[in-house]
């Protein structure tokens, strides 16, 4: 991720004007809201609060208050699939003259929120509980301050574009706003029934409630409004995200009996969903909210192999997306070259204008590989040979950029240098200015040749030849096995550092090694480019107590010199990342090892606020009764960080789907003592479903096949 000012990294995340006061989120596509449990949105208090659509803060400010009061809050939140918010309210004493004229607890205030397409949609409810009519204003303030979310991240900016004079309706009012891109966006703050007082910034109701009535009214803010035309009330809309959330979850899902893991599955799934958008070549993950709402290469591809067992629509999705976006020319300015993949696309208008590089941007070594991995992991999970045909020239494209640009140098190793001046100093995942040093502390020299980005080409290569292998291109097929076998002999002899245990994180560009133990040495377990005789011992580094924080992996060990557990790369602890090390653990055996990264991590999605893991957790060591620490801006929910319970337990099960022989396996199945059960319900492999259960028993795991159509094979290995 990119992390924006000069404190040594040109793109790093502000850390003023945070608050530890729990937020909220909802999304739907190309438009999220963060706001407190209350409902209310104040950027004043914590920056990331707002409503945002295509990377513009469109609302920054939106409070209730109960005849000029703060309301009191009973009680509410997010429902389980992240498609509705509901907040419960009430009033406070209310006095005048010295007097309470309305004693709290009188009125219930009830908030219902919903994104959908462009739009934050509220049912605002409120009931008289008194014995008598009561006459109460509701005033609703809000700002509209078009801010783009780089600005928000803390980028100055030395212009601005212009704010337009407000339009008033009858139920309602829009502010604009004519960006420097040459686009003018509009914030459209309505109500129905039209409210009672309208000011540029403030609305109020007026009710008049006799007891144990109610009175509601439907208040909406547009980002892009079209006033006057028919549009969707809350009804509708609540009706429309229940039903998408719906669909989404009968088509596959994973459940369980015992409440946390059933409740961490959940709201990983539905967070998945949530950060889906469509595009004109399907579902794309979204990184994560709210610094990465937008399309990431990287992201979306490990999102995707995440999700494969479940959801391999989303998979596909991603890779006619790239696929439609590879680079076709020479841009240092975007860090692109022809083949390569992409790193980041946004339409924001700092990005428009130039003033951040990211519009289309090409700045990562990894993404190039890992679209051929995927590539390769779609088909043995789908058999889609439609899709592998359609994409096979930016497949064979992508193969070119390996062995072209991304190894200029011609020494079998694929490596990155910094072209654009306004781009990423480090382009893999670990991609903040520090992150790559020597065992000393100074950061190397370029181009850097990075562990497991030989593992993700070596992996991309065998995919490829799997892939040309089913086209009928036999020749091809053999010389990309041969490539692969070269390049895992060639890096057992540079990367391996026998004193240490594990692989060097990279080497610099005079090929010297980085000496620093790290988290990276768990994918090339991952990829299966580690030599086996040599696993053991980088597992052992990767669970030794400076490694393992006793919730995850960290980034790199306490010894080096640079390891901080409060940074973004370097000790900081991420769900993805020990994910992707439990399925090399499995790759190699070591089911134990992967056992105790899932039971590690679900104890403390079990002790996180509704059960969702963020982006990142700070690497502090495991203290009794605390779950993992905080990282101050991480985002959440984050893509990757959703999906990594999938890749774990499918780590655990030792779950293989072959979409050719219709054949779903199970390799010696593992579940954490304190799971008793787990179900996979509407496991789709080609024509076939099937409803499988895996239950604890003293001798391991049973695996009950509960419902199947077709011919489907459900394989144990025990």
């Amino acid at each position: 991720m990119d992390e924006v000012i000069h404190v040594g990294d040109r793109f790093y995340v502000i850390g003023t004007k945070l608050s530890d006061e729990p937020t909220l989120v909802l999304k739907e596509g190309d438009t999220y809201a963060i706001f407190g449990h209350a409902g209310d949105i104040d950027a004043r208090l914590q920056k990331s609060q707002g409503l945002v659509h295509a990377g513009m803060r469109h609302l920054s400010r939106f409070e209730l208050r109960i005849n000029g009061l703060r309301p009191l809050l009973l009680g509410g939140g997010v429902s389980r699939d992240n498609t509705t918010a509901t907040i419960d309210l009430t009033n406070p004493d209310i006095v005048e003259g010295g007097t309470v004229v309305l004693e709290r607890g009188t009125l219930h205030v009830r908030r219902e929120r919903v994104i959908l397409q462009d739009a934050m949609m509220d049912a605002l409810t409120v009931s008289n509980y008194s014995l008598a009519p009561i006459t109460v204003h509701l005033t609703l303030t809000f700002e509209c301050d078009f801010t783009d979310i780089f600005e928000v991240r803390g980028t100055a900016r030395a212009h601005k574009g212009a704010t337009g004079e407000p339009g008033f309706q009858p139920n309602g009012v829009t502010h604009s706003y004519s960006g420097l891109d040459g686009r003018v966006r509009q914030s459209y703050v309505c109500c129905e029934p039209q409210p009672d007082r309208l000011t540029a910034r403030e609305m109020t109701l007026i009710a008049h409630l006799e007891p144990h009535a109610h009175r509601r009214w439907d208040v909406s803010v547009r980002c892009r409004p079209a006033p006057g035309a028919e549009r969707m009330g809350f009804e509708e809309a609540y009706a429309s995200v229940k039903a998408e959330a719906e669909q989404f979850r009968s088509m596959a899902d994973a459940r369980s009996s015992d409440e946390h893991i059933d409740a961490w599955l959940q709201r990983s799934l539905a967070d998945v969903r949530m950060l889906l958008a469509g595009t004109e070549h399907g579902l794309y993950p979204f990184a994560g909210v709210p610094w990465y709402a937008t399309v990431f290469g990287r992201d979306g591809i490990i999102t995707a192999m995440q999700m494969l067992a479940l959801h391999p629509e989303i998979a596909a999705g991603v890779l006619r997306y790239l696929a439609a976006l590879q680079a076709d020319s020479y841009d240092p300015t975007r860090d692109a070259e022809p083949g390569k993949i992409l790193h980041e696309r946004r339409t924001n208008e700092m990005a428009l204008t130039g003033e951040v590089p990211f519009a289309q941007y090409y700045g990562s070594v990894d993404s190039t590989p890992l679209f051929v991995m995927l590539a390769g992991a779609y088909y043995q999970r789908t058999a889609d040979r439609t899709l592998i045909e359609s994409i096979w020239p930016n497949i064979e494209r992508a193969l070119a950029w390996i062995d072209r640009d991304g190894d200029l140098d011609k020494d079998g190793f694929v490596e990155y240098s910094q072209r654009s001046k306004e781009g990423l100093s480090n382009q893999g995942w670990k991609d903040s200015h520090d992150a790559i040093f020597h065992e000393d502390g100074p950061f190397p020299p370029g181009p850097i040749a990075l562990c497991e980005v030989q593992g993700y080409v070596f992996e991309a290569k065998r995919s490829a030849a799997t892939l040309a292998l089913a086209l009928g291109n036999h020749a091809r097929a053999l010389d990309l096995r041969q490539q692969a076998d070269r390049l895992k002999a060639q890096f057992e002899q540079h990367f391996w550092l026998e004193d240490l245990g594990t692989y060097a994180i990279a080497l610099d560009g005079l090929k010297r090694p980085c000496r620093v133990a790290s988290s990276n040495a768990g994918h090339c377990l991952w990829t299966g480019i580690a030599d086996p005789a040599r696993a053991a011992r980088v597992r052992d580094q990767l669970m030794s107590e400076d490694m393992f924080s006793g919730w995850g992996v960290r980034t790199i060990n306490k010894a080096a010199v640079r390891y901080n557990p409060m940074s973004y790369h370097n000790g900081s602890i991420w769900p993805h990342d020990n994910g992707i090390i439990a399925a090399g653990f499995a790759r190699y055996e070591f089911r134990d090892a992967s056992l105790a990264l899932f039971r590690s991590w679900f104890e403390a999605a079990s002790m996180i606020d509704l059960h969702r893991l963020p982006e990142v957790c700070c690497g502090f060591d495991r203290r009794s009764g605390r779950g993992p620490t905080p990282y101050p801006v991480a985002c959440s929910p984050q893509a990757w960080a959703a999906g990594s319970v999938f890749m774990l337990l499918n780590a655990c099960l030792g779950m293989t789907i072959d979409g050719q022989r219709g054949h779903v396996g199970f390799d010696r199945p593992m579940l954490p003592a304190c799971v008793e059960d787990l179900s996979l319900h509407n496991l789709r492999v080609g024509p076939h479903v099937a409803d499988i259960r895996l239950r604890r028993n003293r001798g391991g795991v049973q695996v009950i096949v509960d419902r199947k159509s077709g011919n489907l094979d459900v394989v144990v290995r025990k």
